[in-house]
């Protein structure tokens, strides 16, 4: 947290305004990025991935719904999770006030996981969501893209995420910091095991359909995700920001619960 000071009206208007042109030069740098993430090439995808949704068996073709622009997020809920990733959850929570809006601008938002579709449904029931999700299990759908790894993978050094090599896990390698181990801790909350949840990881993609034929065309990683975080945008302009100390946020249901509270363990 950036330590704050007092001053005048006039002082802060000037240090104000001196923000503010920062701001703008931001704004044109994201509406540059956005146009080139427009411009990058797709990429046909000839593969005939399956999914389960509450309407049956699935394509890829048939998650856009009739429109002609599809955005998926790779939602952290592996096959052997009793419950979905928090930090996952705490992304899904904004998809429902905007998804409408999205439809009516011809793209389709789902969300995506590898857990059976009973587990994601329940789960969708406990968190009071409606937006679509789709069970991608058993097929290679989040291993073509590089959110879900197998054991074998994880145990070889073989995970290559966010488009590079990743290099040992400091949670495996026993050098996690902090007060509590994130990955540990997120994986407790989550039902299962460090290696198990580490597994499946977080991500988003977009697809797009012209003549019967479906395009890859963007995905994004790890932080990368930062805009989807709802909350953060509102709290990087509260006066004390993020003001984190670990992991601090919980699922939407468990605020209140058992004494927890803003500083207190994910999983007191």
């Amino acid at each position: 947290m950036v330590g704050h000071v007092t001053g005048t009206r006039k002082e802060w208007l000037a240090a104000r305004l001196e923000l503010l042109e920062a701001e703008k030069e931001l704004t044109r740098r994201s509406d540059e990025l956005a146009r080139r993430r427009q411009e990058l090439p797709w990429v046909r995808i000839d593969k005939a991935y399956r999914f389960e949704t509450e309407e049956g068996e699935a394509s890829l073709a048939d998650l856009f719904g009739g429109r002609s622009q599809l955005l998926v997020y790779h939602f952290m809920f592996g096959p052997d999770y009793e419950a979905g990733c928090p930090s996952c959850s705490t992304i899904a929570d904004g998809f429902d006030g905007f998804s409408v809006h999205l439809a009516n601008h011809d793209v389709a938002l789902w969300a995506v996981s590898r857990a059976p579709l009973p587990k994601l449904q329940a789960y969708r029931r406990r968190m009071g969501w409606s937006f679509p999700w789709a069970s991608s299990a058993p097929g290679d759908f989040n291993f073509d893209f590089n959110i879900a790894f197998t054991e074998e993978q994880e145990r070889e050094g073989q995970v290559e995420y966010n488009y590079r090599a990743e290099a040992e896990p400091r949670w495996r390698a026993g050098q996690e910091g902090g007060g509590e181990k994130a990955e540990s801790l997120l994986a407790t909350m989550c039902g299962t095991d460090t290696a198990t949840y580490h597994r499946d990881r977080p991500g988003m993609s977009a697809f797009a359909l012209e003549d019967g034929v479906v395009y890859h065309t963007y995905s994004a990683y790890s932080r990368g995700l930062d805009a989807l975080w709802g909350m953060y945008q509102w709290l990087d302009r509260a006066p004390r920001g993020r003001n984190e100390t670990g992991i601090w946020w919980l699922r939407r249901d468990e605020y209140g619960k058992g004494g927890k509270g803003r500083d207190a363990p994910c999983c007191a």
